[in-house]
């Protein structure tokens, strides 16, 4: 029988998304490619430590038991193959069952996103991110200055998103823009039993709230909607996911107040939000990843 992953939670992860590569990757960026596999290569036996998206991957990987497989996660990289054997013992190190990946030395991997099937792609490489997207993949830019995730709940994988551009389309987002908040409140609410088109995140949410539904005694699914809407344009954002038949565990309507504190109390393993201001803040506090979609990452 073919081994397929159809039935699994998919996510595709850049080498230094999930691991500590820093300090390797000025020298990646210096333009020495020799010189990097070379360091790579030396440090073979040195596991890398943890980077900004370990919490999260290590935490859906305990979704996995003897008995049922619903998580695979597969590295793809624009690492050379040489530098694949550190982050494949890095992997085993740290207790992280890595089985596949791809290394492109240098060129961009988002192509292999499609015979995976991934439902999520973590990365460091903005233009990687964007061209997933254009794509149709759900995928952010990890800010790897973000602080770790704490560790108050090893039992519970914590994701918090944005709603506009996220799981929603940019549409409510663009008649903010264009004119103004009192505009955005009338059309939100003159819509509010009009479900929103969904955004380049909804794929993802359907795969985990699928998961969430079919448990593990050992490892539960939080979510939060922590969005920049108030009343009433909360109102419509609520109708979208129930008729979607999804349910978040949290809501946070916050009228455009910092997001970054309150995210801090509800101490996600990763955070998504489209806005670069937000997602900024945010990474003093959580983990955190730019979405490069909407009307907010046109340039203008």
């Amino acid at each position: 029988m073919a081994v397929s992953l159809d039935d699994k939670l998919v996510v595709a992860i850049s080498s230094r998304a999930l691991f500590n590569l820093e300090e390797e990757n000025k020298v990646y960026e210096s333009g020495d490619p020799q010189a990097y596999m070379k360091l790579q290569f030396e440090r073979m036996d040195l596991p890398a430590g943890p980077g900004i998206a370990f919490s999260l991957i290590k935490k859906l990987l305990a979704f996995n038991d003897t008995a049922t497989q619903r998580v695979e996660v597969v590295i793809l990289s624009r690492n050379d193959p040489v530098s694949g054997m550190r982050i494949f013992r890095s992997g085993l190190a740290n207790e992280i069952r890595l089985q596949r990946g791809v290394f492109t030395q240098g060129r961009s991997p988002f192509r292999y996103l499609r015979p995976l099937g991934a439902h999520l792609f973590l990365s460091a490489n903005a233009e990687d991110v964007k061209e997933a997207l254009a794509a149709g993949f759900p995928a952010a830019r990890v800010l790897t200055e973000s602080v770790l995730a704490g560790n108050n709940y090893p039992n519970e994988v914590r994701i918090a998103f944005d709603g506009d551009a996220v799981l929603f389309s940019d549409e409510a987002e663009r008649v903010f823009q264009s004119e103004g908040l009192d505009a955005f409140q009338q059309h939100e609410s003159s819509k509010a039993t009009q479900p929103l088109p969904e955004g380049p995140f909804k794929p993802l949410l359907v795969a985990l709230h699928r998961m969430q539904q079919a448990g593990t005694p050992k490892m539960r699914l939080r979510t939060a909607l922590v969005t920049a809407r108030s009343a009433p344009a909360h109102e419509r954002a609520i109708r979208t996911l129930m008729n979607w038949d999804i349910r978040v565990d949290e809501a946070m309507f916050l009228g455009g107040l910092p997001k970054g504190e309150f995210l801090r109390e509800f101490e996600p393993d990763f955070f998504f939000d489209d806005q670069t201001g937000h997602v900024d803040h945010a990474a003093r506090h959580v983990p955190s990843g730019h979405v490069a979609s909407g009307i907010s990452n046109v340039p203008r």
